[in-house]
């Protein structure tokens, strides 16, 4: 059987095996293997089993899908073969793969515990990936609530006042007095 084990440092071991034929990986728990992870988009790739191959399908992804080191659209993964999803990288392993342990196998008696596989090298010449933080981590969340970023106590977002709306109502109004008295004036002098 099949599975991927994610070799990159404070997530190393986690593994899913591929035993349907349609798994998906991101960053939001709604995929079959999720994996909280910045530069891991919400919805990333997909595995399809195709008979004994084991394709691999980027789904759009922010920061692209490598087997590796190559970028891929769509692409079979082989046994031993490193798939990185932004600064993710896991290797593809099977029960028969060589100094690769049983995935129900226990170990023999009295034997010294299998050591975890050393991460390979995060950062390879000529790799330009981009992170793209996107959305809002659960560490985010725990601190509370973040400021505005603006100053609300500052005279830069305070109503202004207006001189000229004054001056034209201050105007208004006496215009309109000045009517209003001619036209009381030109009433009393016809009434007499």
């Amino acid at each position: 059987m099949a599975k991927l084990v994610v070799l990159t440092s404070g997530l190393a071991g986690r593994s899913v095996e591929l035993n349907v034929d349609r798994t998906t990986i991101g960053r939001v728990d709604d995929n079959t293997f999720p994996i909280t992870e910045p530069s891991v988009s919400s919805h990333h790739c997909e595995i399809l089993l195709r008979g004994s191959d084991v394709v691999v399908k980027d789904l759009n992804s922010t920061n692209g899908t490598f087997i590796n080191g190559n970028k891929i659209s769509e692409s079979v993964l082989k046994p031993g073969e490193t798939l990185k999803l932004g600064q993710i990288e896991l290797r593809l392993e099977t029960e028969g793969m060589a100094g690769a342990p049983s995935v129900h196998a226990p170990a023999p008696v009295g034997s010294a515990p299998t050591p975890a596989p050393a991460p390979a090298p995060s950062s390879k010449k000529g790799d330009q990936t981009m992170v793209v933080p996107r959305g809002v981590s659960l560490t985010d969340l725990e601190q509370g609530p973040r400021t505005s970023g603006f100053d609300t106590t500052s005279k830069a977002f305070s109503k202004k006042t207006n001189k000229a709306n004054r001056m034209f109502w201050i105007v208004g109004a006496i215009v309109l007095a000045v009517v209003v008295v001619v036209l009381f004036f030109l009433f009393n002098s016809v009434r007499q």
